[in-house]
């Protein structure tokens, strides 16, 4: 569906934004919630260093209140809306959503907010001696 190139590639699967090799992530798996964040340091096959400078990832605080509201705008259009439940069951219905997505939200958020500063590349090969 998405592919190598293209930011919405890097946004949805985490991987390395200038290379499109590798996970940024240590574990695939968001849910593990003991490293839900836990970043490899640098893509062992373009050598990009995910955190640019400290507290790099602050910003991606900001993105993930807009994905959050987006999140819960579709599940309030979903449930009241197009199901029609009340306003009390859609907003017991947003509050299970984002419980739910929230460690993807925070990772959604980190791989939008590192897209918006590092460019596909995939000429950029590590040189290792």
């Amino acid at each position: 569906m998405f592919k190598k190139g293209e930011k919405s590639y890097s946004i949805l699967t985490g991987a390395c934004p200038k290379c499109h090799e590798e996970s940024m992530y240590v574990e695939s798996n968001p849910y593990k919630f003991s490293s839900t964040l836990k970043m490899h340091e640098r893509c062992s096959h373009c050598g990009t260093k995910y955190k640019l400078e400290p507290s790099f990832f602050y910003g991606a605080m900001y993105v993930s209140y807009g994905v959050g509201t987006a999140a819960a705008i579709g599940v309030f259009m979903i449930t009241y809306v197009m199901v029609g439940l009340n306003l009390r069951m859609s907003f017991a219905a947003i509050v299970f959503a984002l419980i739910l997505l929230f460690p993807m939200i925070m990772r959604w958020s980190r791989n939008i907010w590192i897209n918006l500063f590092i460019k596909y590349n995939p000429d950029k090969i590590l040189k290792k001696d």
